[in-house]
């Protein structure tokens, strides 16, 4: 034989790619194999056992065809492509799938498939059921839902809805987020498999899920009805209505479903019963609805009979693997809680670390900032000693000085009370003086109408002289020279003397009264400098004392005295604007009281007169300041001859 012959010939194969919900898959096949083979590799790859659910579905001309299992894949009429495609899809669905569902990858491909068909809208479902399904479907993907982790925004590039739901409700995608984000935190600790499970519980008792519709007609000229294949039977729908069907013929009430070129026949069980005949618009589809008749009526008896034993072992380990998956997720759920506790302690401990850490930090700044308010006490405390030290000497001088203070105060009060003795006595002399200036003011003028009268009483007297000089002229020279006999020498001579008498006095008086008020002029002037003297050691005092309070009474008091001693009498001042006027009189009178007999009498002193003659009382007075003054009193009479005796 040659090697040829030896070598086994390669068999020749196609391409096939399979897409399932989650994946792409490509094989190559023989060109033998049938559509068992194709379908059997695909379903070890996946590790389905529960193949009875599934199928390879195609499209061809716009018609979705299932790959036939006991024919040739390439004798088939598939799609003429290079790898032929083809979708691994449930073709039956379950009555309940919580109970026929056994393995997790069947439930996980079931559920990829009705969540797909839900937001494509084949199955209808209320907005408030889409929303709860889509928590659901976050909590298969994401897992439990944490704050931390899923921000907002965390399910914008996730298909939750559908479109029809998102253009009902005038609401922003974020809103739509947070009513699914709000029912996703609800399902915390459910597992992935569990959240699935409860998306199908919730999806398979809404009224299009699992129902292959297709369009019929009951006779062959409209089109009107739609023809509905499930798990549980048959049923006729309107064509405006998927929901309500208008007849319903179940598995357990079919006796046989025939069909002929493009008519398909249905019997009842019950044979009184109408037989129900209709129309497909091709044959493919009258064979595809047989097909999945058969396939469903199939799984219908299968549930209602006792398990094979293949079901069991399948049940009995999907039992093991739940109970199993169970515990595994309860170990989870704990080791997951006792990691977020130890987390979170961890986090507190962190936390409290760094507490403790600032609150070190805190004690060693204190105790830097204690250290240096120590340091700084104690040169505080040394300034302190410093300052009491010398607060004490300051103390003991101000005790010094307090008792200086109170020995000059007591000074201060001895020379006050003399002071104020100088200031009651110059008060007093100051009112002595203005008393007796306004007395001898009044004296003034009566002094004034005594001379005024002693100047008429003389013209008279010179006027009767000289009239009576006329008269005797024969006469004069025996008059003025009498013989002894007559006695007329010594008439004339007391004529001539009293004229000569007359002006001796009053030149004396003149004199008297110019040297009196010189005198009152120099004790004025001497009054004026003790006031002065008294003015500055005030002064003084005032300097001493600063802070024991003014003493502007004294000030006062002593200005008072200052300004009337200043006003020189008016006496004085009518006599120097007299000055000059008269002849016989060169200064003004004394300013001590003057009386003539017509006059106020005199208290001081008096004049007496006797025999033609004027006598003077001179009395001197003492003031309290040690000034004698004297007050010399004159006395005028005029006797009824008119002869001015002084």
């Amino acid at each position: 034989m040659s090697i040829r012959g030896l070598t086994k010939k390669q068999p020749k194969i196609f391409k096939v790619k399979v897409i399932t919900m989650d994946a792409e898959m490509e094989f190559s096949c023989e060109m033998k194999w049938k559509g068992k083979d194709l379908f059997d590799l695909v379903c070890r790859t996946l590790g389905l056992r529960e193949t009875w659910f599934f199928g390879l579905q195609y499209t061809i001309k716009g018609v979705c065809t299932w790959l036939k299992m006991e024919k040739k894949v390439l004798e088939q009429e598939i799609p003429k492509e290079d790898p032929i495609k083809f979708r691994f899809l449930a073709k039956f669905y379950p009555e309940k799938a919580e109970e026929e569902l056994l393995q997790e990858i069947t439930q996980h491909l079931f559920f990829l498939q009705v969540k797909k068909q839900i937001l494509e809208e084949e199955i209808y479902c209320s907005p408030e059921v889409t929303v709860l399904l889509a928590s659901y479907a976050v909590q298969a993907k994401y897992g439990d839902y944490d704050p931390n982790f899923h921000k907002p925004g965390f399910l914008s590039q996730d298909e939750l809805l559908p479109t029809r739901v998102l253009k009902q409700y005038q609401m922003t995608v974020h809103m739509w987020e947070e009513k699914i984000t709000a029912w996703y935190a609800e399902h915390r600790g459910i597992a992935r498999d569990e959240a699935e499970m409860n998306y199908l519980k919730i999806a398979q008792d809404l009224a299009m899920y699992g129902v292959n519709y297709f369009p019929i007609e009951q006779n062959k000229n409209l089109t009107d009805l739609l023809l509905g294949v499930d798990a549980k039977g048959i049923h006729v729908y309107s064509i405006n209505n998927r929901f309500s069907p208008n007849k319903s013929f179940e598995w357990s009430a079919i006796r046989n479903i025939s069909y002929s070129e493009k008519e398909l026949t249905i019997k009842p069980l019950d044979k009184k019963a109408e037989v129900f005949k209709f129309f497909s618009s091709q044959l493919k589809v009258n064979k595809l609805i047989l097909q999945l008749c058969i396939g469903n009526h199939d799984l219908f008896m299968k549930r209602r009979r006792v398990d094979s034993i293949e079901i069991q072992q399948m049940k009995a380990q999907a039992k093991e693997e739940k109970a199993r998956k169970k515990m595994e997720h309860q170990r989870l759920s704990r080791e997951k809680q006792l990691r977020e506790e130890a987390e979170r302690a961890k986090d507190e401990l962190e936390r409290r670390l760094f507490q403790l850490e600032a609150e070190a930090r805190q004690a060693n700044e204190a105790l830097l900032h204690s250290k240096e308010t120590a340091e700084l006490l104690a040169e505080k405390a040394q300034i302190a000693e410093e300052e009491a030290k010398l607060l004490a000497q300051n103390a003991a001088e101000a005790e010094q000085e307090r008792q200086r203070l109170e020995m000059a105060a007591l000074k201060t009060k001895e020379e006050k009370r003399l002071m104020e003795q100088k200031v009651r006595e110059a008060e007093r002399i100051a009112a002595k003086l203005v008393k007796e200036s306004d007395l001898r003011t009044k004296e003034t003028e009566y002094l004034k109408q005594d001379l005024s009268e002693a100047r008429e009483a003389e013209r008279r007297a010179k006027q009767q002289l000289l009239d009576i000089t006329r008269v005797s002229q024969p006469h004069t020279n025996r008059y003025l020279y009498p013989s002894p006999a007559e006695g007329g020498d010594l008439e004339v001579e007391k004529v001539y003397s009293r004229f000569d008498l007359k002006d001796v006095d009053l030149k004396r008086l003149s004199l008297e009264i110019e040297r009196e008020r010189l005198d009152y002029l120099e004790k004025s002037k001497n009054f004026e400098d003790r006031l002065k003297e008294l003015k500055s050691e005030i002064h003084a005092l005032k300097l001493e004392e600063k802070q024991k309070g003014p003493i502007s009474h004294w000030n006062e008091v002593f200005d008072s005295l200052d300004l009337t001693l200043r006003k020189a009498p008016s006496w004085i001042k009518l006599y120097e604007a007299r000055d000059g006027q008269d002849d016989n009189l060169q200064r003004p009178f004394s300013p001590f009281p003057l009386n003539a007999l017509s006059s106020r009498p005199i208290n001081n002193s008096s004049y007496s007169t006797t025999g033609g003659k004027c006598s003077r009382t001179n009395t001197s007075v003492s003031n309290n300041m040690g000034i004698e003054t004297r007050k010399n009193i004159v006395k005028v009479q005029q006797h009824d001859s008119d002869v001015i005796y002084i």
